[in-house]
């Protein structure tokens, strides 16, 4: 069992850590599929996304206080994982309703199992470096959300004009006992124009990564107040998370709760973040070769420039072409120009999937 690493002024044994693994990652098919998502797929180290994130979980609470939320159609590849993980770490959702009753739902019964419990929610798909600094931030944001009755996200400084990302506008200082900055919320902004992501930048806005921090019962009163199509369903996980899931509207977390909350505060990350979100990501993660190519697998690029290059079946071989992405896999290859990277969600839903 990994020893938590995150200080508190009280045992650890009222943090639960909480991974949402449900997406399926369309903007990296045909390697990411609804059977196979990205989270499954090693894409920002040697192991799978999702192995990254348990193992970065597992340092911050015991492992038997780690919950997976996925979908049942990913119960026997969770179980194929290079790393085996007691059972009970996996929840599956009867059915896909989004973050919003989906975090719910872990909400209501950690607080069942251990009231007064603190509850953060991470992602399958990120990359995060160094571990400790991410341990610290994380410490920092438990201490808000156990002194406050506050949700707590963590903000990402950016490093880079970026329209692809939701942003946060910090607002009033809140002093911490870490050195960790954090303030209010004074408001979202979902994915800006290039314009406004430049103007964000100047002024001090931060990424949503998406991270949360809060105590249980305080995102359940937040969740009946705010999203109150969400909590008239609650009462309902007395009988079954099928009776829940079945009746309960699907929805973001963001806009159903984040957005319409007056309790919202940010901890600033001291540690490298990056939505692992599409194949343009790989750009940013991966050594390149002296030719700014990157290559993840049986690969080579010989006279051309910037390519992305993600071969899991066989032999790829690019001559004399720049800045494409090319993906090969047992099912089907794809050749798209890297700029067009963003679009790939659309040619997915236009395929079928």
């Amino acid at each position: 069992m990994a020893e938590s690493k995150v200080s508190s002024k009280r045992s650890d044994d009222d943090l639960f850590v909480v991974i949402l693994a449900g997406g399926i990652g369309s903007r990296f098919w045909p390697a990411s599929t609804p059977d196979r998502p990205k989270q499954l797929l090693a894409l920002a180290t040697d192991s799978p996304l999702v192995v990254d994130t348990l193992r970065r979980g597992a340092g911050i609470v015991p492992v038997n206080q780690v919950r997976l939320l996925a979908n049942a159609r990913l119960t026997a590849s969770f179980q194929a994982l290079p790393e085996q993980w007691e059972d009970d770490v996996y929840w599956i959702e009867p059915r896909a309703r989004g973050t919003c009753p989906a975090l719910a739902w872990a909400a209501w019964s950690i607080e069942r199992e251990c009231p007064g419990a603190v509850m953060i929610s991470l992602h399958s798909d990120h990359l995060i470096e160094p571990l400790d600094d991410f341990q610290r931030t994380i410490s920092a944001a438990v201490e808000f959300a156990r002194n406050r009755e506050i949700l707590v996200c963590i903000g990402a400084v950016p490093d880079r004009i970026e329209t692809g990302y939701g942003y946060i506008q910090p607002g009033e200082s809140i002093a911490l006992e870490s050195e960790i900055e954090a303030s209010t919320v004074s408001a979202f902004h979902e994915k800006p124009n290039t314009a406004n992501a430049e103007r964000y930048l100047r002024e001090g806005y931060l990424w949503n990564t998406g991270m949360f921090v809060w105590k249980a019962s305080t995102f359940l009163d937040e969740v009946r107040v705010n999203a109150p199509e969400i909590g008239a369903c609650l009462p309902l996980l007395e009988e079954s998370p099928e009776a829940f899931f079945d009746a309960v509207p699907e929805g973001p977390v963001d806009t159903m709760v984040l957005e319409r909350s007056a309790h919202v505060g940010v901890v600033q990350a001291s540690f490298s973040w990056d939505d692992m979100g599409s194949w343009e990501s790989l750009a940013r993660n991966r050594a390149p070769d002296e030719d700014h190519n990157v290559v993840v697998g049986d690969g080579v690029v010989r006279e051309g420039s910037n390519n992305i290059v993600f071969s899991e079946a066989g032999q790829v071989v690019l001559f004399g072409v720049d800045n494409l992405v090319v993906v090969r896999t047992d099912e089907a290859t794809l050749v798209m120009p890297r700029d067009r990277a963003s679009d790939l969600k659309t040619l997915f839903k236009k395929l079928g999937g």
